[in-house]
């Protein structure tokens, strides 16, 4: 989990995956950030892995500055983004091509993430509190879509049971 300043705004749930091909925008993030849909260029590409067994299709691709460090010491590159319309419990999701672009090195231990910058090293963190809450939050939001899918599942199998009337 970091905290970083997404074209002018700053979000503080974006988390950096360091197994993910992919930079992930959510359109909801999109929207919040006063960002039109229009700017989003159209890809046909669909990707794997984000929903098990099936493939996901982005609403298209769009690139955006980031910048990592404060006043003192920052950091800006334009990445692009894969958008798409799931339900979100993070702003974004930043894959192996940040890490390439900013050259970042990760410490999954202390929570940090370390780069280059034009003075100096730039570290960037977060607490051990924010991180769990954010998964809390997540596991909350996945819990709820297993319980409907269940509760989807236990329908189905009542009506078809039921006799008829």
């Amino acid at each position: 989990m970091v905290d970083l300043i997404i074209n002018m705004k700053c979000l503080t749930k974006v988390l950096m995956d360091g197994g993910s091909g992919l930079n992930i925008m959510y359109a909801e993030t999109l929207d919040a950030m006063g960002i039109d849909r229009l700017c989003v260029r159209p890809t046909g590409a669909p990707f794997h892995g984000i929903m098990l067994g099936e493939q996901a299709i982005p609403l298209g691709q769009i690139d955006l500055p980031i910048t990592f460090g404060d006043l003192a010491n920052y950091r800006m590159e334009t990445l692009t983004f894969e958008v798409v319309a799931f339900h979100r419990t993070y702003h974004a999701i930043l894959g192996r091509p940040c890490y390439t672009k900013f050259m970042a090195v990760p410490n999954y231990t202390y929570l940090k993430l370390k780069m280059s910058g034009p003075r100096g090293v730039i570290t960037i963190g977060t607490t051990f509190q924010h991180t769990y809450e954010c998964e809390v939050e997540c596991y909350e939001h996945a819990s709820a879509i297993i319980a409907s899918e269940e509760l989807t599942v236990i329908k189905e199998g009542t009506t078809e049971e039921a006799p008829d009337s």
